[in-house]
């Protein structure tokens, strides 16, 4: 006999099989199907199987088929057994089914699986918009790269040429992309990933230096950065994982794990001096959060970001006791009011007055002790802060210990981690940040004023995009990008000569094909069938997203200035053909859904 624990475990994985696996095909909107999909490998021809019954809690019908030479489970297995699981029980076909079947007698169901027919199933919108892109990029280049004189943009000496020759080269990885099959990027996604890795850590040791950053791998006249690609390589890894049928994102070892696929690459960039490379990579999570990610990292994150800038930007202001830091009174209170804030929003059911108490007695005392120290008796208030706070870690372990709630636990690391991270602010940005990064920091925060220096690129850009006015001053036109008064026109801050010589309206016409293209991908990723396609969907559409606004952002000193591309406008192969290979392989997974039903 099974004992009934193991039971019930195959049970609810074989039922998240069906709600969002290879057996997704199986799915029947009123009837609870469970199953588990096979494919017996034969050198090519490979065997199709479903084993599935239903209901879930009252099984009535249990089925197994075996389809010879049927390629994967999903593609006949799955089909085949919900039709007979919907005709024995309702005693009738949906049209759905007769549909597939009508294809099933007449062979049309193959179609859509043989090798020549991925250029009906690829999504040719996408590829539109990505050539309309690419092009408007290439024109950029030129307008950002020409020098009078020089109107010869198809010479492979100038950077025109050289751009176009990368294009070139992107369609033709495009092209390869799509012809492969779409079951490799899954067969190998952990394969890419480690070599990925390699290439990442054998970098650090490259005695090749470019701009201060050891992140390029030089192959003759071509430099490459493994960082650029890196990317595709841990949606992959990422994708495979979150596609196992176990995983469950509310399980601490599989968010560790996730955590780890996305933080190794990143830590290894750093230290390949490449610190702008590396937080792409953070957009990792806005994905983790579309597959169940709870919000209390998000909000972490963002509180994270508020204590940096505020302890660093008021630090060094004093209070009118002269004895206390706004940058540290500002951030501790922060952290003494939100702790009260999350206690009342998880914890509430269990202690309803704990926050008023939190709020009270932390709140209260920060108020009271301010204001002692500046109209009686000076003291530096921060200390009187954390007392409060260690005062609320014990209080929240006091009741984490007696009523065993998780959320405690989470409150007290969200208190701690805060101050560990807000301490240690300091030292990172004095010891791990490069000089440059730190005075581009404190030029977007206000706290230096460097217009010749590091606050050149954005002051210039800032007067180069104004100086376009509405309709822009034409193509080769713009006075600023061809007298190079933006050191970075072409590469970091190439939108700067959009909007000089397309204005206004050229701008919002390149932010608008992006918005398509991003909306399109969001689209492609949410009618995938598997889990795998899903997360690297929005892998693609968060590293997009990411790309897209800081980039932005820098050139219109928004945001700090940490040296990252516009997807397929700026300058450079690495970027160009990193991209490329990060939404083709997308798009070749999005045309070969249909084995993943």
């Amino acid at each position: 006999m099974v004992d009934r624990s193991h039971y019930e475990e195959v049970v609810q994985g074989m039922r998240s099989a069906v709600l969002g696996g290879t057996c997704r095909g199986a799915n029947l909107p009123d009837i609870e199907v469970c199953g588990k999909t096979g494919t017996a490998q034969n050198r090519g021809k490979d065997h199709s199987a479903f084993m599935g019954f239903a209901p879930m809690k009252d099984p009535k019908i249990a089925i197994a088929v075996y389809v010879e030479n049927g390629g994967f489970g999903a593609v006949y297995g799955v089909p085949i057994g919900r039709l007979m699981i919907e005709k024995y029980l309702k005693g009738k076909l949906s049209p759905e089914m007769k549909s597939w079947l009508q294809r099933f007698k007449t062979g049309g169901l193959i179609m859509g699986y043989m090798r020549g027919s991925v250029w009906k199933n690829v999504d040719w919108w996408t590829i539109g918009l990505y050539l309309i892109l690419v092009i408007c990029g290439w024109f950029s280049v030129c307008g950002a790269s020409y020098d009078y004189g020089e109107p010869n943009f198809l010479d492979i000496t100038t950077r025109a040429g050289k751009q176009l020759m990368w294009i070139g080269c992107s369609l033709g990885i495009g092209f390869v992309i799509l012809m492969l099959e779409d079951r490799i990027y899954d067969t190998y996604a952990y394969l890419l990933y480690g070599i990925m890795i390699l290439l990442l850590f054998g970098t650090i040791f490259n005695p090749h230096e470019i701009k201060g950053s050891r992140s390029w791998i030089v192959l003759g006249p071509v430099s490459l950065q493994p960082a650029e690609f890196a990317k595709f390589a841990t949606a992959l890894a990422l994708g495979k994982y979150i596609n196992e049928y176990t995983f469950q994102m509310q399980r601490t070892r599989n968010l560790i794990t996730v955590l780890g696929i996305i933080l190794l690459p990143m830590a290894l960039i750093i230290l390949q001096k490449e610190t702008g490379s590396a937080l792409v990579y953070l957009s990792f999570f806005l994905m983790l959060y579309r597959e169940g990610m709870t919000g209390t990292v998000l909000f972490s994150g963002i509180c994270a970001v508020v204590f940096f800038i505020v302890g660093l930007k008021f630090s060094a202001e004093i209070m009118p006791d002269e004895m206390t830091s706004w940058g540290e009174f500002s951030v501790l209170t922060l952290v003494i009011l939100l702790s009260s804030f999350l206690v009342g929003k998880y914890c509430q059911r269990q202690s309803p007055k704990l926050a008023a108490y939190i709020f009270g007695i932390g709140g209260g005392g920060t108020l009271l002790g301010a204001l002692f120290s500046n109209y009686v008796i000076p003291f530096n208030v921060c200390h009187l802060q954390l007392a409060l706070c260690g005062g609320i870690v014990l209080t929240l372990a006091f009741f984490y210990l007696r009523e065993r709630l998780r959320a405690y636990f989470y409150v007290i690391l969200f208190v701690v981690g805060s101050g560990i991270f807000f301490f240690s602010t300091d030292y990172v940005f004095n010891q791990v940040l490069e000089p440059h990064q730190k005075i581009r920091i404190e030029v977007l925060l206000g706290m230096k004023d460097d217009p010749a220096g590091a606050g050149i690129n954005v002051n210039q850009s800032k007067i180069a995009i104004g100086s376009g006015g509405l309709f822009g001053k034409g193509f080769l036109n713009g006075t600023q990008t061809k007298l190079k008064y933006v050191p970075e026109q072409d590469t970091d801050f190439i939108f700067c000569t959009v909007g000089e010589e397309q204005g206004f309206v050229g701008s919002a016409a390149v932010l608008l094909a992006f918005l398509i293209l991003i909306l399109r991908l969001i689209f492609l990723s949410e009618r995938q069938p598997s889990a795998f396609g899903r997360v690297y969907g929005y892998s693609v559409v968060s590293i997009f997203l990411f790309h897209l606004f800081i980039n932005i952002g820098m050139v219109l000193g928004l945001t700090p200035v940490i040296g990252i591309p516009l997807p397929f406008f700026s300058y450079g192969g690495s970027s160009l053909w990193g991209f490329t290979i990060l939404l083709f392989i997308f798009l070749r997974i999005d045309a070969g859904r249909g084995r993943r039903l």
